[in-house]
């Protein structure tokens, strides 16, 4: 599965980065005991935006591949 497979409309690479810079900035904001809860909250805000289950599901299953 490509990185962008499950995706239905891609992004520019430079709103993808400054996503990343805001997301990065947000999770180092949260207090440490709370960033796990954040990043579920965030995640089902996500889920319920897409409102297609089946891509969410292998959104996380690609998410969930860490590469060395």
């Amino acid at each position: 599965m490509s990185s962008l497979e499950v995706t239905k409309n891609n992004l520019a690479i430079e709103n993808l980065e400054e996503i990343y810079d805001v997301l990065a900035n947000a999770i180092d904001s949260a207090p440490k005991h709370k960033r796990e809860l954040f990043l579920v909250k965030l995640a089902l805000l996500n889920a319920n935006a897409l409102n297609d289950k089946e891509d969410f599901i292998a959104m996380i299953h690609q998410a969930s591949v860490f590469e060395d």
